[in-house]
Order: C-alpha cells, then structure tokens, then sequence
C-alpha cells in the first residue's frame, strides 16, 4: 500500500509545480509549522475559519508583527488549504490586522552616496553602484545572469523581478568597464568549474527540462557567483550559485559607519537614492516608475516627497521672513543675540 506524503511534504510539492522560488517555499513552510505548532500541533484538515483567524491575531496582538509579516502568514496558510488540501476557506472578517505604518524612505544626498561608494572596492563597489546606478534591489543585483547585460545598448535586463515581471533599467557608464572585468573573471571561474566536472548553475522554472543544456552554457552564469559550489536544496546537485545577501548587506553597514553617515541606511537606502535623484533632475515619473519596476504610479510617487529642497521640495517661509521681502529686523536681532 503506498503511504500518503507527509503534509510538509505535499506543501512543498504543490510549491515546487507553481514554480515559486525556495525562498517563498521555506517561508511557507515556516509559517505552516508555527500555525500548527500553536495549535497544539492538530492537524489542519481539523482546523477551519476560526484557528486560522485567531493565529493571525494573535501575531498582531501579542507577537506585535509588522504588516507585511502578517500578510505573510495570511498567504501561506492560504495556500496550504488551497493548494495542499484543495479546500477553500471562507473570508477571514474576524482577524486584528497588524497596522501598517506609512514610513518614507532613507535616501541619502548625492555626496553621501559618494562617500559611500569611496569607502567599498572591487565586487562590493560594482554590486553597490549597480543598486544606485540602476535602482536595482539587491537580489535582482545578485541574480543578474551574464546575458543580461547588454553593453551596446548601455541596459540591464532585470528578469523575474518583485511580481515576477521583467524590465529594462540603465546600464551606468562608469561601472560599465568594471562590469565587464567581472564577467571575463566569471567566463574564467566557469571554464574551471567545467573541467572540473561542474558549471551548471539554477534555471528558474521548467527551462532546465525544456533545454537541458543552457544550465552549463556561459551566458546563464550569475555575474555576481559565490565563492564556492553548493548543494541545490531541491535537485541535490552540486552548483554554483550567487552570492549571499550578506556579502553587500555587511560591506554597506560598514561603509555607512565609515563615511560617517547619520542616518540608518542599508542596500535598499541606494535604491531610493536612484529614484529620488533622478526625480530632482526632472526624468519624467512615469519613466522612474518603469526603470523601478513599480506596479502603482504612486508607490513611485512616495519619492516626490522627500525630494528637493525641505518637505514636498518646498522652501520654509522663514526663508522668505528673512529675506528682507519682510521687516525681519527684529527677528534677526533676536538671532544675534
């Protein structure tokens, strides 16, 4: 008699035919995991409406999560009733929703940016100067295969990006050369890793049964690989894969500190930076949103902001005060002494 798969089990299998990445896969699990485990580990094809709604309140109320968090949880319980047990669950009304704060972004002044930059060399420098160069997110940066750029054209094709949608952003000039030092070394670390035996890397989706072949040819490389070959987690083969997150979260944290930076930014804070500067020069907002890949106009419009000069680009009237357009006499007096 055939033994039923284990739940996880299943999970990761109706995971795996969608086509997520693993990163959404260990999430799901992890949540999936908690909400039994809260439950006193019942199974939950015991567990309905009510369970559901009150471990998704019980992380706003008593775990404090964040919004998104939340969201989060929500997605993967959905897909586990959906997916795994092919059972539809009614609308969750009675669930205290985590609130979600309306913060603006960290950007940081072209002389910060600068200044960061000084303080990072060789990969560090690049992957950074691509993330404010080309409003890359750090794991589009990471992911970047070598036939995604495109130097005669001066762009950069970002694939399967937040939302799973391609685009097209700026290929800087100045990172360009450097650009290409990094591929010839990466076209050098492949051919070891063919005569070695290896040189395969991921293909995403179902291209490494529709051509079985790209996942060892150069142009599929990660420009940005790892230092050393892992085991997939999925297929079990022995691959090269990107860098880790870690590599440039820690080298920015550090170059932050370095330049005597005052402000809390992170890989992200180069991203904003890319949108809100080029706002201040006057690119057209409909064009920032393309190069960033936003789905809503006004996610992109969050920049306008905190761009130019003071809050919404706009000069305090105290400027005007003392001016002289006003008897500010009194006023200034009052500075003096």
């Amino acid at each position: 008699m055939r033994k039923e798969p284990r739940l996880l089990d299943r999970v990761r299998a109706a995971i795996r035919k969608k086509g997520y990445s693993i990163r959404t896969e260990q999430a799901y699990v992890d949540w999936i995991r908690r909400f039994i485990l809260f439950h006193d580990k019942r199974h939950p094809i015991e567990m309905e409406k009510a369970e559901i709604e009150a471990f998704l309140s019980h992380l706003a109320v008593n775990r404090n999560v964040a919004a998104s968090t939340q969201n989060q949880a929500l997605s993967a319980l959905l897909f586990l009733y959906r997916e795994a047990l092919e059972r539809d669950l009614p609308w969750l009304d009675n669930v205290t929703r985590a609130k979600k704060p309306r913060r603006l972004p960290v950007v940081l002044s072209a002389d910060e940016v600068g200044g960061l930059l000084k303080k990072l060399s060789g990969t560090q420098w690049l992957m950074a100067s691509l993330l404010y160069g080309s409003g890359l997110r750090l794991l589009e940066c990471l992911r970047l295969r070598v036939h995604d750029i495109e130097f005669d054209r001066r762009q950069i094709l970002v694939r399967n990006g937040k939302g799973g949608k391609d685009r097209v952003t700026v290929l800087p000039d100045p990172a360009a050369e450097t650009l290409r030092r990094q591929i010839e070394r990466v076209r050098i670390i492949h051919e070891e890793d063919i005569s070695g035996g290896f040189g395969e890397v991921y293909l995403p989706f179902a291209l490494e049964r529709k051509y079985p072949n790209a996942a060892r040819t150069f142009g599929w490389q990660y420009v940005f690989p790892a230092d050393k070959l892992s085991r997939d987690p999925r297929s079990g083969k022995t691959r090269r894969h990107h860098l880790g997150e870690a590599v440039l979260q820690r080298a920015i944290k550090q170059a932050v500190r370095d330049a005597g930076i005052e402000k809390p930014a992170s890989c992200h804070s180069l991203r904003h930076s890319f949108a809100t500067h080029l706002l201040e020069r006057g690119q057209d907002i409909r064009t920032v949103q393309e190069l960033l890949g936003h789905k809503d106009i006004r996610t992109t419009q969050i920049y306008t902001h905190i761009m130019g000069r003071g809050a919404l680009g706009v000069s305090s009237p105290l400027e005007r005060l003392l001016s002289g357009r006003f008897d500010g006499g009194c006023l200034r007096a009052g500075m003096r002494a």
